[in-house]
């Protein structure tokens, strides 16, 4: 269990880098196809949200919104009771691109899974499954405790 971090790290990072290759657009990096799938699956979220979401602090996730946003693939609109707060929505250029994105992403899980029994593969997603609400659990106390 000691490398199980950063084996799921380097898989991270090497879906991250197969989907940049596989995708048209070069004007997103490869951190930022996890923020379209996360956009387009519930358009006017928050950027609060989207940072819960995706694990990354507030001032990450504005950056590369503010990069999306300017590349034409996010508005962002102010919420009406914090006008410092805002709603995320995407562009048809992002909405376009999304298959391209989600097809990328499921070839990579075919490679990475070949050979692998369904049975495993139900076994492991439910244990990471148990561990990814555990985190989020782990963090959630340590924010409210600040």
């Amino acid at each position: 269990m000691s490398k199980f971090m950063k084996m799921l790290n380097n898989i991270s990072r090497s879906q991250a880098v197969y989907r940049h290759n596989k995708i048209s657009a070069s004007d997103m990096n490869a951190g930022q196809y996890a923020f379209a799938l996360a956009i387009c699956r519930e358009p006017g979220r928050s950027q609060e949200e989207i940072a819960r979401e995706l694990c990354l602090n507030k001032s990450t996730v504005a950056r590369n919104l503010n990069c999306l946003e300017e590349n034409g693939y996010i508005t962002r609109t102010p919420l009406p009771n914090d006008k410092r707060q805002f709603s995320v929505y995407p562009t048809d250029k992002m909405l376009s691109l999304l298959p391209e994105i989600k097809q990328a992403s499921l070839e990579w899980m075919a490679l990475l899974s070949e050979g692998i029994p369904q049975e495993e593969l139900d076994i492991f997603d439910s244990v990471l499954e148990r561990m990814q609400a555990r985190a989020r659990e782990i963090i959630q106390k340590q924010e409210e405790n600040k």
